[in-house]
């Protein structure tokens, strides 16, 4: 049986883009928002073992006021498989 993925669900602040870098990143063909750089301020965390229990949480999470207003947004990133323990697998 395979192992469940990790799953990283965050709550985050929208972060506002000035018209110079919006203007500037167009005409570059640069990206606007890198998270890898400078990702956009947390506001809630949380872990969840499988998919179908990120994607309750990402709902819940995108039910509160500041996310529907368009101010946060909720984001579900796979983390990979959990560490398997040095322990031998019980046969039944």
């Amino acid at each position: 049986m395979d192992s469940p993925m990790r799953y990283l669900i965050v709550r985050t602040d929208v972060r506002a883009v000035a018209p110079d870098e919006m203007a500037s990143a167009w005409a570059n063909g640069a990206r606007i928002r890198d998270e890898r750089t400078t990702p956009e301020p947390r506001r809630q965390t949380m872990f969840a073992e499988d998919r179908d229990a990120a994607l309750h949480l990402a709902r819940a999470l995108a039910s509160v006021g500041p996310v529907r207003a368009g101010r946060q947004r909720v984001k579900v990133v796979r983390l990979g498989e959990p560490e398997r323990s040095s322990r031998r697998p019980t046969v039944l």
